[in-house]
């Protein structure tokens, strides 16, 4: 089936009154009639127990992100973040390396320097190159994580070459696909990366209003290269032996969920579920949007540089025409410096956050708040720079946007 009707038809339950959609499932825990009925779904781990762990509500929406990623298998999440770190932690070890494209989201980098590095894990941080993440690799390597497209660089990761590399190296690749907009503008687990993580709360909820994350995973026998798939779990068991593929995403549920509780509420999981419907006509008319402005405001004099991945001579756009399916709903303008920035903000009627994904067209100022907590120096390895402007295109009129950028740039 195609995207769109995955989008509205996936993860709906069977309802046992014919409700059409999904029910709030707003408990904590599920009862068993016999103690031998307990005692299966806690050796199973079928069925519910425990709300932390997952509930049917939840389980509709991994179930459809699980089909419109195009995975084998969906983990919620309270926040994209919670995703993120559960997805690494599960793979994860002390002395273990991971090699890690420059210019990620500041929060992201900052999990890795205030997390990750205080846990005896190392991080390399290279150009999401093929050959740079190549030459990068060590024995002690076990993970390989870039985004789909650089938040706020806009640059567009070779999802395929990499992925190629993973597999001959036995690595997993891990893509935050926050700007693929939960499939609806990439897919990376097509192109072979083996987990991804995501923000629900962008585009997938589409309004700004919830929180969420998820991690979805691909079917792949590349666990079986991890220690803590071949060694005996808590229950004596070899997970790679009795999961196969499904050890990863199961040791994600076990560690992420039940025992951090980065649970996801079932209320916002509704919301989320609902929101998915109506994405890839968001993101549509969200890009075609932004590709008018971009085409709009380019050559500006005002502009010391702009960045769309639709346009033929942005350095993404060979990237972005093999694995997006437009431009997409992001650009960057950089005026130059933090004063012309911050003319231009003050004079523009639009809404200044640090968010994106949003009905409405967002602005922020990445030097100042995303990566302020960055140095200097990793603020400008991220492609981050006093001048520049992140904006998420909304769905405005393209007419009153271009009339609002010109005027607010008439005032830097």
């Amino acid at each position: 089936m195609e995207y769109q009707t995955l989008a509205v038809l996936s993860g709906l339950p069977e309802d046992p009154h014919g409700a059409v959609g999904l029910p709030i499932y707003a408990v904590a825990a599920y009862g068993f009639k016999t103690l031998e009925e307990g005692a299966e779904r806690f050796a199973s781990g079928e069925g519910y127990v425990y709300a932390r762990q997952k509930d049917p509500t939840n389980r509709a929406l991994e179930e459809r992100l699980r089909a419109l990623e195009g995975g084998m298998e969906a983990l919620v999440f309270a926040s994209g973040q919670a995703a993120t770190f559960a997805a690494l932690f599960s793979l994860l070890r002390p002395g273990d390396e991971v090699v890690a494209a420059k210019g990620l989201f500041g929060q992201t980098i900052g999990l890795f320097q205030q997390v990750f590095a205080p846990m005896g894990v190392r991080v390399r941080h290279v150009e999401p190159e093929t050959d740079r993440v190549r030459e990068a690799l060590s024995e002690r390597t076990r993970a390989i994580f870039v985004e789909t497209m650089a938040n706020p660089a806009l640059a567009v990761s070779d999802l395929e070459g990499l992925a190629s590399l993973a597999e001959e190296k036995g690595i997993a690749l891990v893509v935050d696909n926050t700007f693929g907009a939960a499939g609806a503008l990439a897919k990376p687990l097509q192109w072979g990366a083996h987990v991804v993580v995501e923000s629900l709360t962008k585009w997938a909820s589409g309004h700004g209003s919830v929180l969420g994350g998820a991690v979805v995973v691909r079917e792949s026998p590349i666990w079986a290269n991890y220690p803590q798939f071949l060694e005996k779990d808590a229950r004596g068991q070899v997970p790679w032996g009795a999961l196969g593929p499904r050890c990863y995403p199961e040791r994600v549920r076990t560690l992420g969920l039940s025992l951090m509780g980065m649970a996801l509420s079932p209320f916002n999981a509704y919301l989320l579920f609902q929101g998915l419907e109506t994405v890839a006509l968001r993101v549509r008319r969200m890009s075609e949007t932004a590709q008018s402005l971009a085409e709009a405001l380019l050559g500006h004099p005002k502009i010391k540089a702009l960045r769309y991945p639709g346009l033929p001579q942005d350095p993404a756009y060979p990237m972005a025409r093999k694995y997006l399916t437009s431009g997409g709903p992001m650009l960057t303008l950089d005026l130059g410096s933090q004063e012309a920035a911050s003319r231009f903000l003050r004079a523009i009627p639009l809404p200044k956050v640090a968010n994106l994904g949003d009905a409405r067209t967002l602005l922020v100022h990445p030097w100042t708040t995303t990566h302020s907590r960055l140095s200097e120096e990793g603020r400008l390895q991220a492609g981050v720079t006093p001048g520049l402007v992140r904006v998420s295109v909304g769905l405005e009129d393209p007419g009153d946007l271009v009339a609002w950028f010109r005027e607010a740039l008439g005032e830097v």
